[in-house]
């Protein structure tokens, strides 16, 4: 059975992450990678389903400078995989893909109770994980 405070590495974990579990208040601003560990963004929140609790998508910001004229995409969260050397997720998306992608800016939020909103950025990340 895994020792639940230590990482991978034997080193003492903070009080708010395990091995297996972490804060949001953790996951929100760390960067996402593309596969080559080029930074895309940073993840911005995550969008979790108030009924069984699962994280279904990670908004990423990207663009911009000091946050103006930042657009933000929802990522699938199954698409994202956390690499312990970047200190960060990867993503198998190129920057040409990510800004194609279903994203708003800071004026245009989206409606998350639109299921074809939800459907759409389903589609278009599907082939990507």
């Amino acid at each position: 059975m895994p020792n639940d405070t230590l990482s991978a590495a034997g080193r003492p974990l903070e009080a708010d992450e395990t091995d297996r579990l972490i804060s949001s208040e953790k996951v929100d601003g760390t960067a996402v990678y593309d596969r080559t560990g080029g930074r895309l963004g940073t993840v911005h929140h995550l969008m979790i389903d108030k009924y069984n609790g699962h994280v279904e998508y990670a908004v990423m910001s990207f663009g911009g400078f000091l946050g103006i004229g930042e657009d933000y995409t929802p990522l699938p969260w199954r698409s994202l995989t956390y690499d312990t050397r970047l200190g960060g997720y990867v993503v198998g998306v190129d920057r040409n893909r990510l800004e194609r992608a279903p994203h708003y800016g800071r004026n245009t939020l989206p409606d998350w109770a639109d299921r074809g909103y939800r459907e759409r950025i389903d589609t278009y990340w599907m082939p990507a994980v």
